[in-house]
């Protein structure tokens, strides 16, 4: 088998792709692809936003497989989306090696801030 070298994109399934791209490009800032309105990019990496009904698949949200959004400050990143109406599940977690902090988009895919502060093992 040929390696596996990079993540080429992330599907995230919505159910109103206008306001998945209102919520990705707008309320987390990230950057809009500019000859695909409905892909956003988080380094080189792809995020694109799909309507699962449009190819005759039931909606259903991204469940416990979290996109870590990494940030350079989680309680100051949490601070600015709380801002802007984002809602967190729990307090923001620290495992010993990375801080977490938790939330949905509109559709209910889960997503969280993350910042790994100790170093790679």
């Amino acid at each position: 088998m040929n390696a596996i070298v990079k993540l080429d994109y992330v599907g995230v399934p919505s159910q109103d792709t206008e306001r998945a791209r209102t919520f990705y490009g707008e309320t987390l800032g990230l950057r809009q692809d500019a000859n695909t309105p409905s892909e956003f990019w988080i380094g080189e990496t792809c995020l694109s936003i799909w309507e699962p009904a449009s190819f005759g698949i039931p909606f259903s949200p991204q469940k416990n497989g979290h996109l870590a959004l990494h940030v350079d400050d989680v309680p100051a990143a949490r601070s600015e989306l709380e801002a802007k109406g984002v809602e967190f599940i729990g307090e923001t977690m620290d495992s010993g090696v990375c801080h977490m902090a938790f939330f949905n988009d509109p559709d209910g895919n889960d997503l969280m801030l993350h910042n790994r502060y100790a170093p790679a093992g």
